[in-house]
């Protein structure tokens, strides 16, 4: 079983809202860190948004603060990102991802990746 599966994503106009999800194996909490990641084209891929799975700390890249939320559900299998007033520049592909080290935004430090869902956004 893959450690994480995606869904969710499409296309929405500007000022629209759009929730992924990610479920993890075994558990979101089997991990120190989750996030989200996102890779425009062209461009290299650039962290979201993170959540320690067994806290309540969040972060967000400055790009996502006070517009996206990233959440897990209560039976610790399933991470969220809701995206919330998006904007044409948040066309992207998204990806989750998974690490055992603290919630940072090195790439390296995560091990399992989701197989990435594309969001569009139309102005």
């Amino acid at each position: 079983q893959r450690p994480l599966v995606q869904s969710g994503g499409g296309a929405v106009q500007a000022g629209g809202s759009l929730r992924l999800s990610c479920a993890a194996s075994p558990y979101t909490v089997s991990y120190n860190c989750l996030a989200w990641f996102r890779q425009a084209p062209g461009k290299e891929r650039e962290g979201v948004a993170a959540i320690f799975p067994r806290g309540v700390n969040t972060y967000y890249t400055d790009s996502a603060k006070g517009r996206f939320t990233i959440s897990q559900d209560n039976a610790n299998k399933t991470l969220f990102l809701q995206m919330d007033s998006l904007e044409p520049e948040d066309t992207a592909l998204y990806y989750c991802a998974a690490s055992y080290v603290s919630c940072s935004w090195k790439i390296s430090d995560y091990i399992y990746w989701g197989q990435g869902t594309q969001v569009a956004v139309s102005s």
